[in-house]
């Protein structure tokens, strides 16, 4: 038999190392727990600059070594190297798209989207805005149902012209309701998509959960809608002003698409895809 008592020889592992020590690439990052080769002080990262590197052991003592020192992780000498800067994640607007690079506002296209009123607009523009930007959809006022046929006839649609009309109140039997079937038989029909939401008044439209109500007050016959939602919410309502308080309330608590009913998201949607074709 062969005698291996002096194989594993202590002073032939002293000897030194001929070439450079391989080092493993560590990202250097706060918190890091990091040895000190040669004074084997053992600590976490709390600073790194200037080319000296702090580390604060178990007790709370903080050491300062320099950058150039021998490092060990794991036990692995390492040599350190900066992290990667992790990228952003993509921005959501309140419509729910992704936001695209901050660009100047294309120029607006012939097609235009048309809602009833002031609030219609506002409510649009405070979710979709972004959208209708990138696309360079423009959104105007009708100042009413009534001047639909009115708005149309000055606007001319056309293949490349097209208009969408976002209405207040569309169900069946209901003013509106006539007023865009009378369009889509007329000469303007071909070229103009009119959908709605089955609410009296676009404030309808926001979530009540978000008023912190479980629904929207109902409105007799004959008295104003918003003037009686601002009376049973214990809000003034005496003057048009009163109303207008009492829409930049409701409309503060929209943050995004999530906070309306879905019966309007989708049909406002729908009418950006049919402006926007081709």
């Amino acid at each position: 038999m062969l005698d291996d008592r002096y194989d594993n020889d202590p002073i032939a592992r002293m000897k030194p190392r001929r070439g450079p020590v391989q080092r493993t690439e560590v990202p250097l990052t706060r918190g890091l727990v990091v040895e000190h080769s040669l004074t084997e002080f053992c600590g976490a990262v709390v600073d790194a600059r200037d080319g000296v590197l702090k580390l604060e052991d178990f007790d709370g003592a903080v050491r300062s070594f320099p950058l150039s020192d021998g490092f060990l992780v794991d036990g692995v000498p390492a040599k350190f190297v900066a992290p990667q800067k992790q990228a952003a994640p993509r921005r959501r607007t309140a419509s729910g798209s992704f936001a695209t690079p901050e660009a100047r506002a294309r120029v607006a296209m012939p097609s235009r989207i048309f809602v009833e009123g002031k609030h219609d607009a506002e409510l649009v523009e405070q979710v979709w805005g972004s959208d209708l930007r990138h696309e360079g959809v423009v959104v105007e006022l009708l100042e009413g149902a009534d001047r639909l046929e009115e708005v149309l006839a000055a606007f001319k649609p056309a293949t490349d012209r097209r208009a969408g009309v976002l209405l207040d109140h569309l169900v069946p039997g209901s003013k509106e309701s006539r007023i865009a079937d009378a369009i889509a038989r007329g000469p303007h029909g071909a070229h103009t998509l009119i959908v709605g939401h089955p609410y009296i008044d676009i404030w309808e439209a926001v979530k009540p959960a978000r008023l912190g109500l479980e629904a929207w007050p109902k409105i007799p016959r004959g008295t104003d809608w918003k003037t009686g939602i601002c009376r049973e919410l214990g809000w003034p309502a005496e003057e048009m002003a009163d109303i207008a308080d009492a829409w930049s309330r409701i409309r503060g608590r929209v943050r995004t698409f999530r906070d309306l009913e879905p019966e309007l998201i989708g049909r406002v949607e729908h009418l950006i895809d049919f402006v926007t074709v081709g």
